[in-house]
C-alpha cells in the first residue's frame, strides 16, 4: 500500500498543473459557456411551450 502512495505521488511530480491565470480564464469560459447553453435551453423551452399551448 505505501508504494501505491509513493508512486502516486511521484506521478503526480509530473504532471503540468495550470497556472492562476490559466484556471481563472478556463473558470470564466466554463461560466460563460453554462450561462449561454442555459439562455439557449431556456428560450427553446420557453418557444416550444407557447407552441404546445397554441395547439392545445
Amino acid at each position: 500500500m505505501w508504494q501505491y502512495f509513493k508512486d502516486v505521488r511521484s506521478e503526480l511530480r509530473h504532471v503540468s498543473w495550470p497556472t492562476r491565470a490559466q484556471v481563472i480564464t478556463y473558470t470564466i469560459v466554463v461560466i460563460a459557456v453554462s450561462l449561454v447553453t442555459a439562455f439557449y435551453l431556456g428560450l427553446l423551452d420557453y418557444i416550444f411551450s407557447a407552441i404546445i399551448r397554441r395547439i392545445i
